[in-house]
Parts: C-alpha cells; structure tokens; sequence
C-alpha cells in the first residue's frame, strides 16, 4: 500500500479525503486532458482497490484498524457523489469505465455495502449508455480472473447487466448473444469452486438468482420484438435456462429442497420457451443447440456444454417433487405412457439420462433420483418393437453406450448399497430393451471396456443369464436352440478374461471374481451344449477345446496352484487366509473344466 493512501486510511474524515479524489476526477474530465483525467481515476481506483482489500483483510487480521463501517461510509459518499443532479454526465461515462469493478469488490463486506454497490451499479446503468455498460460489465465480470472468485464480487455486475438487457434499444440479439458466454463463465466458475461451506453455498445461490433475473430480461426483450427475430432469441434463452438449470442442481450440497425456488422460477421459463418434459427427456435440446450454433458459430458451444444435463434434470425435479412439474403443467402419467409405448424415444431418454450419471460434480442424490425415474419408466407395460429396431438402435448405439457405461461406473462406486443395487436392476432392464442381436453386441463392448475386475463378473454372469433366456423382454427364447446368445462370441468373452489382449494368463488374486464367472460360464456352455448333443457355440470342437486347454486352463492351473502354495505358506496372515479363501471357488471349477475337456477330448480321440 502507498504512503498515501495510508495516510488517507489514517485520517478521521474519510468522506473529506474521498471527496477529493472524487472532485479531482471531475474536474480533470471536464478539462478535456485525458492523460491528467486518467491519472486521477487510476489513483481513485487504486484507493478504492486498496481500501476493499484491507476492510476484507480484517475479517482474518485482528490488528487491522479498518472496519465495515468505513467501508460502509466510502460507498455511502461515492453513490452521494455520482447521484448528484449537478454531476456532469461526461463525467459519469468515463467514472462509468472503472467505478463498477472497483465498488463490486466491497460487496463481499456486508450485507449494506453490497446493497450500496447494487445502488452505484444501477445509477450508472440508469444513466449511461446501455450498449457501453453492457461492455463494461462483462469486461467487469471477466477481467478478476484469479484475484476475485467471491460470488458476492459477481452479483451486483450480474443484477446490473440484467437491467442493461431490457435498456437495449437496438440489435438486442446480438448484444445479448455477446454477454451470455461471460454470464455463463462466471456461474461454471463459481459453481466448480464451492465447497461445503454453508455461507459460500448461500452466496452462489444468490448469484444463480441473479441469473435467472437475467433470463427474465430476455424474456422482457423477446416481448419487444417480432419479425422472427424474438423466435432466435428465444432459443438463446432456452440454452441459457438449461444451463442455469444444471449449475443450480451441480450446486446442491445436501439441502436439496433449499434450491426449490430456483427450480420452480427455471420450470417457469421453461414453459415459456414452450419446452415440454418429453421433449426435454429424449433430447429437444440438441435439436435446439443445433440451431443456436448455426446463428451464432460453434465457438459458442462451450459455454452451453451442460444444456443435455440440465434438460435431464429438469424431468428429474419435476418427477422429485410435484410442485416443480405442477408448474410446468406436467402430467408425469402421460410422460410414462408415452415413453412405455415408444422404444425409439425411450432411448433417446436414456442418451440424455447418462448425462446425470456420467457427471462428477453432481451430488450422488441426483443419481438415485434418476435411477428411480428410470426404473419407474421401465416398471410400466413396456411396448417392445424388435422387428424394426435393429436399424434405430444402431443409429443410437453410442448414446446407448455411453449409458451403460456410466450405470457401470454406478454400480461400482455409488456410496450405498441400494442405488447399486437398483443400477444393476436398471442395466438389465434396459439391456432387455434392445434387439438380441444388437444386445450381444453391447455385452461384448461392455466387457472390453471394463477394467474392474467385479464388473465383468456381473456382465458374464448376466450374459450367461441371457444364455438361459431368462430375460424380461418380449422376446421368448428358451434354449440354445432358439437364443441367438448361442454362438461362437461367447467363447470370445470367456477367453478376453482367461487368455487377455496383453497376454495371458490373468494376474492373481486381483482378478478372482472375472476368472470365476468365466469358468462357470465355460463349464455352462459345455456341459450345456453335451446334454442337448448341439455344438452351437462350437466348444464341442477338436481345435477349440484343444486350445482352451492349452492356452487357457492349464496355465491357469499353474498360477492358481502358485498362488495358493504362496499363501498357504503365510497361513498365519489374515490376508493371506483371504486370499485363499477367494481362490478355493476358482481352484475347484478350473479343476472341474479341465476334467471335462480331458474327458471331452478322449472321446473325441476315440471316435476318430
């Protein structure tokens, strides 16, 4: 800090001192000599900076001497000061470049002071151009950077830009369309930095209303225009309120009611911009986003990344709470009905709904809420089209994927034992949605692209299960006979867990859980394809089961057989009791295999 501005500190009459920065801004801008003009608004700007800094600093620092009230008492004479009818406007312009930045950073002091820098951001909006205080607001909000991440810093520029909105008198759409990517920086930025204190959360949420105060002046200026060009605009502001809809939701800690208002003003805007629930759950938005992106270039794309996450979500408060689609004018039945009875745009709904899952910054809460949204969908009398789905669920493949994978991260991860649960009732479910043909296709991508060793367990515990054709789909196949599972890619699965890509066999004990459902699934399949004399699968053949004896059993043999030695050694460790505790299961079906292919190949050998 300057000796100056130190000694200004010190003196018992702030308001004198300030008022003679103030005066000497006046009176330099009204001479017209703007190399004196900008030195004296640089030395009020760094006073005020400086000030901001050591009132905020004395909330941690006990020795230092400037309190709320001073700062109270500096905001109080700067809004005196510009609101003063004698005032010239010239001067108010050029204050107008610098005076929002540097009054915003008190905001974060009081609840006074930043009502007060409410009060000088709105006499500027009020009384200077609303195309130039449009820029400097957003250069206000974009330049802190690093410095300043407080939301009550961003909140009073915020409220100031939703009132320059509605002051645009020309090319609105363009000037908005200009603004929204800052706005929409700002609130990612905040929403990504909050933590769990209750005081930051009250704050982002504040910002958040602000932002919906926002989207209140664009509706205000959709009103105003016509020719087609209130149509684009509106699009605008459909992405804005999904946005906004996510960060709310990404916002929410554990108080999940708390952010109800929030909702039920976005719902409301929603039903303005004429979005329906169906439309949001099977992807509207994208369809939206496109045209948005052509109006204003793919750079803007950014900025709008979570409008899929919060159209999902927007179902997902609504089917939560009843209110939320109350005020949508919802009827969540019709919703059900229409999902239940189309297949096409119930995948569609499941490409949207892998956005909640796949997202880390949402709360676990959102998951369970989508999960049992899902699972409510799928409990009704599901209309299953198989004879013409082939050609649209490859079409969807990729999104239908990207779900799966994300309920597999779920069933993983989720912290409690019911949302696993309920996300392997769901993969099922869905699983069962899709053509057989189609749906082998899935397991096999979805077992290549599992690293946990759990998880593949479960997937070729569910593919044998499909072997079995105890599916809950429309399709009726009992046996090999008549279950398109029953071909030679089912050895494949079995053989990428016990001869894997990067060479075999599998390391033990980590994979303990992946071998054991690959050797009961082997052993299914030969004793399976022995008792209905077929050989579907081709297991029963010379080749194959001499390979699976070389290259997949025998080696396992011995790793098995090294690794229990191994342990039984350190009986005494109770890992080591674990360890052997786990493989016991594994010894006895690779033993049982290999006895089967022994017996198999001896037969095989005598009838030749």
């Amino acid at each position: 800090m300057s000796t100056a501005i130190e000694s200004l500190f010190q003196s018992n009459d702030l308001t004198t001192r300030l008022q003679q920065r103030l005066i000497s801004c006046s009176e330099t801008i009204a001479s017209g000599d703007f190399r004196l003009s900008d030195e004296s608004i640089s030395e009020l700007v760094g006073f005020l900076n400086s000030f901001s800094d050591a009132v905020v600093a004395s909330d941690t620092d006990d020795d230092n001497s400037y309190s709320e009230d001073d700062a109270f008492q500096i905001l109080t004479e700067t809004h005196r000061f510009l609101a003063s009818p004698s005032l010239e406007q010239d001067v108010i312009d050029r204050l107008a470049f610098e005076l929002p930045k540097a009054v915003a950073r008190f905001a974060s002091v009081s609840q006074r002071c930043y009502d007060i820098v409410e009060d000088v951001i709105n006499l500027f909006t009020q009384t200077c151009s609303p195309r130039d205080m449009l820029s400097i607001l957003c250069e206000a909000l974009d330049s802190p950077g690093k410095m300043i991440t407080v939301p009550s810093y961003f909140a009073p520029l915020l409220n100031g830009i939703s009132r320059v909105f509605v002051s645009i008198q020309r090319r609105q759409f363009e000037q908005i369309k200009e603004a929204i990517p800052v706005v929409l920086n700002v609130l990612k930025s905040t929403c990504a930095q909050l933590d769990e204190d209750t005081e930051d959360v009250k704050d982002v949420k504040d910002l958040l209303n602000k932002s919906i105060c926002i989207s209140n002046s664009i509706v205000a200026v959709c009103e105003k225009l016509s020719g087609g060009k209130e149509n684009v605009l509106r699009d605008l502001l459909r992405l804005f309120v999904l946005q906004i809809m996510a960060l709310v939701s990404i916002s929410v800690r554990d108080n999940v009611s708390s952010h109800l208002p929030l909702v039920l003003q976005l719902s409301q805007l929603l039903k303005y911009c004429n979005l329906s629930y169906f439309g949001l759950i099977t992807g509207e938005s994208d369809a939206i986003s496109r045209n948005v992106f052509e109006e204003l270039g793919d750079e803007y794309m950014g900025c709008f990344s979570h409008t899929n996450l919060g159209a999902s979500l927007a179902v997902i408060w609504g089917h939560q709470f009843n209110e939320v689609a109350q005020s949508m004018n919802e009827d969540l039945a019709i919703l059900k009905k229409e999902l239940s009875n189309n297949q096409a745009k119930r995948w569609q709904m499941l490409g949207m709904l892998r956005h909640i899952f796949s997202c880390v910054h949402l709360t676990w809460i959102f998951k369970e809420y989508t999960m049992n949204f899902l699972l409510w969908i799928f409990d009704g009398n599901i209309t299953y089209q198989y004879s013409d789905a082939n050609i649209e669920c490859s079409f969807q493949m990729p999104n239908l994927f990207a779900f799966l994978q994300a309920v597999k991260i779920i069933l993983i991860f989720a912290p409690n034992r019911e949302l696993r649960k309920n996300a392997f009732t769901a993969m099922k479910k869905v699983l069962a949605d899709f053509p057989a043909s189609l749906r082998f296709d899935i397991f096999m991508a979805l077992i290549r692209n599992s690293k946990s060793s759990s998880m593949i367990a479960i997937l070729l515990d569910c593919l044998k299960e499909e072997m079995h054709g105890n599916h809950s789909s429309g399709e009726k196949a009992k046996g090999p006979q008549n279950n398109a599972f029953w071909n030679s890619g089912v050895l494949e699965a079995v053989e990428f867990v016990l001869r894997p890509p990067h060479g075999g066999p599998p390391p033990l004990p980590e994979n303990v859980d992946s071998v054991l459902a690959a050797l009961n699934m082997y052993r299914f399949i030969l004793l399976s394809e022995l008792t209905s004399n077929t050989n579907y699968t081709g297991v029963l053949s010379r080749d194959k089961l001499q390979k699976a004896y070389n290259e997949w059993l025998l080696p396992l043999r011995v790793i098995v057989t090294g690794c229990m030695k191994e342990n039984r050694e350190d009986s005494d460790n109770k890992l080591a009791m674990e360890v052997l505790c786990s493989l016991n299961p594994v010894e006895f079906v690779l033993y049982r295999c290999i006895e089967l292919v022994e017996e198999r190949m001896k037969c095989a050998d005598a009838a030749t």
